[in-house]
C-alpha cells in the first residue's frame, strides 16, 4: 500500500508560522484531511459560528477535491466547537453541506490553539 501526502510542504498558519503537517494523507483508498479552521490566506476570518463553520468545511472540501475525492466519499467528520451553544448553528451548516446523506460524525467542545469558534477534519473513502 502506498501513502500519498498532499500539502506536505506545510501551510501557513496565523502570524505566518509554518505548519509542519500535511493537509491530507491518502492510503488504501482512505483520505484523512487534517483539521481545518476558518482560515484564509493564513489568517482566521472573523465572524459568527455559521460563517466560520462554512469556511472551515469549505477548506476541508477544497483539500479533498484537490486529492480527487468528492462529497460522496466523505465517511466521517470530526468537529471541535469552542462553545456548546454553537451546536445547533453548526448542525444547520452541516445539513446545508451534506443534505440527506450525512457522514458519521463526532462533535466535541474544547479550546482550540487558534482564536476561532470551530475546527473541522474529515475522512473519505474511495474504492479504486
Amino acid at each position: 500500500m502506498s501513502i500519498k501526502r498532499f500539502g506536505s510542504e506545510g501551510g501557513v498558519g496565523t502570524g505566518g508560522q509554518h505548519l509542519p503537517f500535511s493537509k491530507a494523507v491518502e492510503a488504501g483508498g482512505w483520505l484523512h484531511v487534517s483539521g481545518q479552521t476558518p482560515m484564509k490566506d493564513g489568517e482566521i476570518v472573523e465572524g459568527g459560528v455559521i460563517e466560520q463553520s462554512r469556511l472551515a468545511i469549505k477548506n476541508c472540501l477544497e483539500i479533498m477535491r484537490d486529492a480527487g475525492y468528492g462529497l460522496e466519499h466523505v465517511v466521517h467528520v470530526t468537529v471541535i466547537l469552542t462553545d456548546a451553544r454553537y451546536f445547533q448553528s453548526f448542525n444547520k451548516v452541516f445539513k446545508e453541506v451534506f443534505g440527506d446523506h450525512p457522514p458519521a460524525r463526532i462533535c466535541s467542545v474544547a479550546d482550540l490553539v487558534v482564536d476561532c469558534k470551530v475546527e473541522v477534519g474529515l475522512i473519505c473513502y474511495k474504492d479504486d
